[in-house]
Formats: C-alpha cells, sequence, structure tokens
C-alpha cells in the first residue's frame, strides 16, 4: 500500500485517524494499524518484521544492563546487519559467484533466491542506531514491548523513511498532544507531499522509464537527455513527498520526525548537495559510520578512506547491484576532489556556474544510479556526449515531451528554485510589509490561512483526479 493509492487515501488513512483519535492516541492502535498497513503487501514478511521487534528489543535491555559489555553490542548490530544481507544481498552474491563458476568453468550452482522485505534497509538502520545510542548513553532503552513494537512498525515511516531514530521521539511515547495548529499544519504537508509525488512525480515516471527502456539503436541524444532530466525530477519529487507526507502525518500524530530534504538541487556544490539530499541517511552514516571512522581526524588520507568507504556502503545501501556501488564511489570521489581544492576554485566563480556544475554531475550520478547496468550507462553517457545516436525516427523526444510533462519539468524547475515559503514564514513577511497598516496583522493572518488552507484543498483534489485517470504510481523507494 503507498502513500498515494485510493486504497490509502480513502480507507485507511481516516480510518487510522478516527479510531487513533477516539482511542486517546493510542499507541496499541498505532502497532496494530501500522501491522496492517505492512502486511497489505503480503503477510509473508509480517513475522520477519516481528522478529525484528523482538531482537532489537532484547537486545536493547541486555545494552542497557551492560553498557560496558561491547559484545553485546556488537552481537546486536551483526545480527541486524546479517538479516539485511541475507534477504537483500545474497541474490547478489550468488550472481558474482556463478560469473566467477562461469568463468573458471564450473557448472551451474544452487540458488537461494529470497524476496526482498518491504522497507528491510529503514527498520535495519533503526534498530541499530537504537542500539548504539543505549551504548552510548544517548537513549534509555524501552522496557515496554508495546511502545518499542509501535516505534518500530509507525507506518508513516516504516517502509521509506525518513529514518527515524528512537530518541527523536522518546519523549513523545507516552506524552504527546495534537493541537489544532500542529494537526493543521501536518495535513497541509501531508497535501504537499501527495501533490509533488501525483503532479509531478508521476507525470514525468513515465517518460523516465520509457526512456531507460529503450533499445541501444533508438537512443539519441535528446531523448537520452531528456530521460535524465525527467528522472532527476521524479527520484526528487518522488522522495521528498513521501517524506512530506509521512512528516505530515507524524505531526498529526503528535511526533516530529526529522526533515529529509532542504532543497538539494539549489546547492552549489556535490559537498552542499549531501547535506541537504535525504539527510536522515547523510546523518545517519555520519553519525555511525563516518564519525566512529575516525571521521576527518587522523590525518588526510585517513579522511578520504572515510569517505570513500562511507560512500560506497551508501550506494550499496540503496541496491544491491554494480551500478548502486559506482553511484556510491562517484560521489565520495567528488567530495574528495571538491577537498583538493575544487571547492575554492567553485566559491570563486558566478554563482549561476557553480549551480551548473552541480547540476551535471548530480543529473550524471543519476544515469548510474537509473542504469540496469554500467553497460547501460556507459552507453547512455556515449549518446548523450553525441557518439553512437540511434535513429530518432524510431523513438522522436516529442513522443515523450508531451505538454503534461514540459508543464511538470516546467513546475519543478521553478519549485525546486523557490525559497521555502512556510505559513509562519509568509505571515511574518507579510505582517513587516504592512505594519504601518492599521488591523492588518488580523487580516494577514486570515488571509494566509485561507490562502495555505485553499492551496492544500486544491492539491489534493488534483492529486486524487490524477489517481483517477492515470494509472502510472510508481514508487522508487520500496525497493530499498
Amino acid at each position: 500500500m503507498v502513500f498515494s493509492s485510493p486504497t490509502f487515501l480513502f480507507y485507511f488513512f481516516p480510518l487510522f485517524f478516527v479510531l487513533y483519535f477516539v482511542s486517546g492516541r493510542s499507541n496499541a492502535v498505532i502497532f496494530l494499524l501500522s501491522l496492517l498497513f505492512y502486511a497489505w503487501g503480503g503477510l509473508t514478511h509480517v513475522p520477519l518484521l516481528l522478529f525484528y521487534i523482538i531482537v532489537n528489543y532484547a537486545a536493547g535491555l541486555a545494552v542497557g544492563a551492560a553498557p560496558h559489555k561491547r559484545w553485546i553490542l556488537a552481537l546486536g548490530v551483526a545480527l541486524n546487519l546479517s538479516l539485511l544481507l541475507l534477504f537483500k544481498y545474497l541474490g547478489f552474491l550468488e550472481d558474482q559467484a556463478q560469473t566467477l563458476a562461469a568463468w573458471l568453468g564450473g557448472g551451474p550452482l544452487p540458488q537461494f533466491r529470497l524476496a526482498l522485505p518491504l522497507g528491510i534497509s529503514f527498520f535495519t538502520f533503526q534498530g541499530i542506531s537504537y542500539l548504539v545510542d543505549i551504548s552510548r548513553g544517548d537513549v534509555r532503552p524501552q522496557r515496554s514491548l508495546l511502545k518499542f513494537a509501535m516505534y518500530k512498525t509507525m507506518f508513516p515511516q516504516l517502509i521509506a523513511g525518513p529514518i527515524v531514530r528512537y530518541r527523536q521521539i522518546a519523549g513523545k511515547i507516552d506524552g504527546r498532544r495534537v493541537s489544532l495548529f500542529r494537526l493543521r499544519h501536518g495535513a497541509m504537508l501531508f497535501a504537499l507531499g501527495l501533490g509533488q509525488k501525483c503532479l509531478l512525480a508521476n507525470t514525468v515516471a513515465f517518460p523516465a522509464d520509457a526512456i531507460f527502456r529503450l533499445p541501444d539503436g533508438q537512443l539519441t541524444a535528446g531523448t537520452a537527455w531528456l530521460g535524465t532530466a525527467c528522472y532527476m525530477v521524479q527520484i526528487f519529487f518522488d522522495f521528498a513527498g513521501y517524506s512530506n507526507m509521512a512528516i505530515g502525518m507524524g505531526h498529526m500524530m503528535g511526533f516530529s520526525f526529522p526533515a529529509n530534504f532542504n532543497r538539494p538541487y539549489c546547492a552549489q556544490s556535490v559537498t552542499e548537495f549531501w547535506r541537504r539530499w535525504h539527510m536522515s541517511l547523510s546523518t545517519w552514516f555520519r553519525d555511525y559510520l563516518y564519525l566512529p571512522l575516525g571521521g576527518n581526524r587522523g590525518g588526510v588520507w585517513r579522511t578520504y578512506r572515510n569517505l570513500i568507504l562511507v560512500f560506497l556502503l551508501c550506494g550499496l545501501w540503496h541496491g544491491a547491484n554494480w551500478t548502486f556501488a559506482v553511484w556510491g564511489l562517484y560521489q565520495g570521489c567528488f567530495l574528495i576532489i571538491e577537498r583538493l581544492g575544487v571547492a575554492r576554485v567553485l566559491a570563486g566563480l558566478w554563482r549561476p556556474l557553480r549551480h551548473l556544475y552541480l547540476l551535471l554531475v548530480v543529473a550524471a550520478g543519476w544515469v548510474i544510479f537509473r542504469a540496469d547496468s554500467l553497460s547501460q550507462a556507459g552507453h547512455f553517457f556515449a549518446v548523450m556526449s553525441g557518439w553512437g545516436e540511434g535513429s530518432p525516427g524510431l523513438a522522436p523526444v516529442a513522443r515523450y515531451l508531451t505538454p503534461s510533462v514540459v508543464t511538470a519539468l516546467a513546475a519543478a524547475a521553478v519549485i525546486t528554485a523557490m525559497p521555502q515559503w512556510s505559513e509562519r514564514r509568509l505571515r511574518a513577511d507579510l505582517r513587516r510589509v504592512l505594519a504601518t497598516i492599521p488591523r492588518a496583522r488580523a487580516a494577514v493572518d486570515g488571509t494566509v490561512a485561507i490562502a495555505f488552507g485553499a492551496g492544500s484543498l486544491a492539491l489534493v483534489a488534483a492529486a486524487a483526479f490524477s489517481l483517477a485517470t492515470n494509472t502510472y504510481n510508481p514508487f522508487i523507494y520500496f525497493r530499498f
């Protein structure tokens, strides 16, 4: 079940919040309905999720009782990672072993393919951060199994983040309140995310997927660049939209989930981009891998080693494919290149040139990330550079550059460049401008509230219409 589906919007969403508030914001309601949400995607992996809950609950109590016994922490972390490796990377390792065996002249090896559970990367990282934070003394272990299970299964962030650490919501497990302002703010965030997903990401998803599936003989420079631009928009608004919906529902429930995106395409360098993109993941790698490895302490070469290792693992976190590993190394190499002096050169350039540099680097990275194989990525780059183009008559750009796609791309460009205006900020700006006008404050407050409310309703209506008329509704981060 995805947030941008009629089943969720018209059945699960209202059912959950009615039961949630009727029950007095019950943790049991969150847990049971979150299990239902997860089971909707298939009952097969519900026992695995329950096993994760029990293991991390017990490990948390053990680490809390003996914080100086590092082997207990190591065992808990190893168990989390072993399950992730088993379900997510076993098939990839089998393929590599099969390739090696064939090269050595051996016969076929037995295959043990396992279906990838939804959200396993996210709740694995949750479990690791929970245990490490207990060992560091940042948080106390949760002694109620129900409350811990509620945290692990909380449906808004269960299958695609943002990665919510236990310490970020621990204070709200027992005593959370939902004010009318917070409920309204959460609803507007949800509406914004729904609009981003349905009106922008879904619109460009079809041409992006269609272009990346084109045979080599049909791919031209125009279609390759269009496919790349569409995918840049798709992956950002697909995931940022989902994150906004999750954060909005968190507010409506009384929780504060961490922000996940901060206008990343407005960055002026790759280093800045990674401070703005998927922030809950990048800060997780910083706090639980980069800094424990030594961070930027211990000399330049150790810093470079740490960056490469972190981004290699970050790439592999996204999927078991060489494309993700190369994408991670690509990002890490640019961070190192900028540390070697490119950052100083960029700082002296005209701001639009710095922005163009960032967009080109990110676009090339997304080609690697989206391609099914490194050979496809290589061919894509060759065609984008003007080499090895196919016949434009077989798959002309006009086939994919429809009016709706043009509108979505233009809207995405405007939205990503605009400053973030919250209702509170806009209200404060207007009050300052109209400070000399009598009774301006009440008029500004009412007008802004009505405008944001009407805009949210319009987004929901437009998104619902889009879902009713467009059956193409993929979600990229389900596979991670």
